[in-house]
């Protein structure tokens, strides 16, 4: 196989230096100019597999050489390397095709390790090999025609392709988690781990233990050596759900991990080296939590690099039909494989007139009980057993930021079919909300444990939450 080769555009001499010797020991063969007009000649003259270039050039910058490059030679991933802490450079790089950007002064471990991503995101790129962004049981997942999913599934194509912290925005239930496994699915950490975090269902004392790892005898209990979330995720994808939930103190902590790349486990003396990427989301307003001092604006500006925007179902009603017959699949296949259920016109036509508060999970909710209630092979509209209530039309339903929040208890616990669940009152007098919450919780755990014959990964999948999330649970209320 021939030297790969990389184009380093920097006008500082000293910098230009670093780089080729740095990249000379990783075998790499380097061509090193000073101005946007020499890079545009060798780019012309030659195919790189890689290029890094300085934001200030004497004659341009490095955005037109990052344009030029996403325009006119797509197949070599570029890096723009920034005065340190430029976001505002980093992003504008970011979205225009960047696929990385470097601080200066340059990390020389933090470079190598960027430099082996991009050149295997090359590779892939000229080989077709790797995951390609339509490749079967990864994008068909996402299901829907509408405008609104063919513009999400586009989005996720391009923000594989990059490793730029993404955050993405959505109602509870829109899916945030499978547009996250598809954007880590599609890019070049795709044979590194998904590590999905809920970041509500941890505990606030154990959290630095959870994210950091700790060594042993670090505190009472700590019996052994424990790697962090971060460790697990080296070399993959770090994805943080419900990420406004994280207390201040966390935040601060995340905030410097995600800056240093490094972390230090509890009990240990040095920081240890990681290379995630991180993927956040929550159904929050979490700009307005800036505002009101809930959630760090730094963290945020560090997480928010690039938006994704995952649209509530009633927004697009033509893939209710599409979803649901996937959902029908599913379950068909869950139970054994036969023939799927059918939904009959009217049941049909109640889905669609439906608004679904909840999203996708309250449609498999709906469709999971349906299956089980219904006589036959057959789904009428009294088998659905839709919430009797006004259609939340107009600018309510749209400008609820959370609506998945205020669903009654009928479809918060995923799986749970409502007839065990407390009617929609509003907590007795007597009983604390907390208490009431927890109570419905634990009635939720204890059936889903008991239909799938006490197996906490089934329980948990049934509960729509992690199986750590479902660990967690069970400490927290007792339950062996």
């Amino acid at each position: 196989m021939s030297q790969q080769t990389v184009l380093v555009i920097d006008d500082e001499r000293d910098i230009r230096e670093l780089l080729t010797i740095t990249l000379g020991r990783m075998d790499l063969k380097v061509d090193a100019v000073g101005t946007v007009a020499e890079a545009r000649q060798a780019l012309s003259e030659r195919s790189y597999d890689l290029c890094f270039t300085d934001m200030r050039l004497p004659d341009g910058s490095g955005q037109e050489i990052v344009e030029l490059i996403a325009a006119e030679y797509d197949e070599t991933p570029v890096a723009m390397i920034t005065a340190y802490g430029n976001v505002d450079a980093a992003v504008t790089a970011l979205k225009a095709g960047a696929f990385d950007f470097v601080s200066k002064p340059v990390d020389i471990q933090m470079l190598r390790r960027l430099v082996r991503t991009a050149l295997k995101l090359a590779e892939e790129k000229r080989t077709g090999v790797g995951v390609s962004p339509t490749s079967s049981g990864s994008s068909d997942r996402l299901i829907g025609d509408s405008t609104a999913m063919q513009q999400v599934r586009n989005t996720i194509g391009k923000l594989a392709r990059n490793q730029a912290p993404v955050y993405i925005a959505g109602e509870s239930g829109v899916g945030k988690e499978l547009v996250a496994r598809l954007i880590h699915e599609q890019g070049p950490r795709a044979t590194g781990p998904f590590v999905p975090v809920n970041c509500g269902a941890i505990p606030s004392e154990l959290m630095e233990s959870e994210f950091f790892g700790h060594r042993k005898g670090s505190f009472t209990g700590a019996v052994a050596d424990k790697e962090g979330l971060f460790q697990a995720a080296h070399g993959g994808t770090l994805f943080l759900d419900e990420v406004a939930e994280l207390p201040l103190h966390m935040q601060v902590k995340l905030l410097r991990a995600i800056q240093e790349k490094a972390v230090r486990p509890i009990g240990a003396r040095e920081e240890v080296a990681v290379d995630v990427r991180i993927l956040s989301a929550t159904h929050k307003n979490l700009a307005a939590l800036v505002e009101q001092g809930q959630f760090r604006q730094d963290l945020f500006y560090r997480i928010n690099v690039i938006e994704l925007r995952v649209p509530p179902l009633r927004e697009r009603r033509g893939d209710v039909p599409l979803l649901a017959d996937y959902v029908l699949r599913q379950l068909a296949v869950k139970s054994g494989g036969g023939t799927p259920v059918r939904l009959l016109p009217e049941a049909r036509q109640a889905l669609e007139d439906y608004d679904f508060p909840g999203n996708v999970r309250e449609l498999e909710n709906i469709l999971e009980r349906a299956v089980a209630m219904c006589d036959g092979d057959r789904v009428d509209a009294g088998d659905l057993m839709l919430p009797q209530r006004p259609p939340r039309h107009g600018a309510e339903a749209g400008t609820h930021a959370h609506a998945g929040h205020h669903a009654p208890p009928a479809y918060a616990p995923q799986g749970h079919p409502p007839a065990a669940v407390p009617s929609a009152q509003t907590p007795s007098s007597e009983l604390p909300l907390d208490d009431y919450i927890s109570n419905l919780e634990r009635t939720a755990i204890m059936k889903a444990l008991e239909e799938s014959r006490y197996n906490k990964t089934a329980a948990a999948r049934k509960l729509g939450i992690t199986f750590r999330a479902l660990r967690y649970k069970l400490k927290k209320l007792g339950i062996d």
